[in-house]
């Protein structure tokens, strides 16, 4: 049985899916990934995209951070993929529990996912420092400096920056999925991203799938690896 039959099978006869998704299946909808040849880490700025998205920048120069993240990080006007279409038809009928993903653009609920777990928050949600007034993504785009609230107070992306934690209710659920599914689906990133990454320890289920256009560390471990783009090797799944 080749590998496409063999993940068709495990869909097939799967009730409790979960989908862990990374910047490879955001790539797949033209969103540029950080550690890609072409990715931020390979552009040139003044200071490195990792100093420039950390917490204490985004304290120290706010006026920088936002010139860099209305740039570079706010991935509006893309539209969902395969992969996200194809997760939530799985949701859809019952098949998918969740998707727990470190991506922050949306995507999964635009194509219809109901239950995402977004680990490292959505530039969707933008809230007040000091009042906690909600702001849209398109606010902070219009906005022109630092995005201010009616308030006076500065408005946060609702995004984890380096040397921030996760938000703990976020990773108890997303922790209870992984460790309940019979089927995780890994796909598009290179698990090298912690604490996300080390979610994946927590599967106990019986079918463990990494779909990644390049080699992973955990390629040992699972139990069906494919070296592909995720959203063509899901396409080739036709559940009848």
């Amino acid at each position: 049985m080749d590998k496409i039959e063999t993940l068709r099978q495990w869909v097939k006869e799967s009730c409790h899916i979960v989908g862990f998704t990374g910047a490879g299946v955001s790539t797949e909808s033209g969103i540029k990934d950080f550690r890609s040849v072409d990715g931020l880490y390979h552009q040139h700025f003044e200071y490195p995209p990792e100093t420039i998205i950390s917490h204490s920048f985004y304290m120290r120069n706010p006026s920088y951070f936002f010139r860099f993240y209305r740039e570079k990080m706010l991935p509006l006007g893309f539209e969902p993929n395969i992969t996200h279409k194809k997760f939530a038809q799985w949701e859809q009928e019952g098949k998918l529990d969740a998707i727990v993903t470190q991506n922050i653009d949306g995507l999964h609920q635009k194509a219809g996912s109901k239950k995402v777990l977004e680990l490292h928050g959505s530039v969707h949600r933008n809230y007040c420092m000091d009042c906690g007034k909600f702001y849209t993504a398109e606010d902070i785009l219009n906005s022109t400096g630092i995005p201010k609230c009616t308030c006076g107070g500065i408005i946060k992306p609702d995004v984890v920056l380096y040397e921030e934690g996760l938000d703990d209710k976020t990773v108890t659920e997303a922790v209870r999925e992984i460790a309940q599914c019979d089927t995780l689906i890994i796909a598009g990133t290179s698990l090298t991203v912690y604490p996300a990454a080390g979610m994946v320890r927590y599967f106990q289920g019986d079918n463990l799938v990494l779909i990644n256009r390049d080699k992973t560390s955990m390629d040992g471990s699972c139990d069906l690896v494919i070296h592909d783009k995720v959203g063509e090797t899901l396409d080739k799944i036709a559940i009848k």
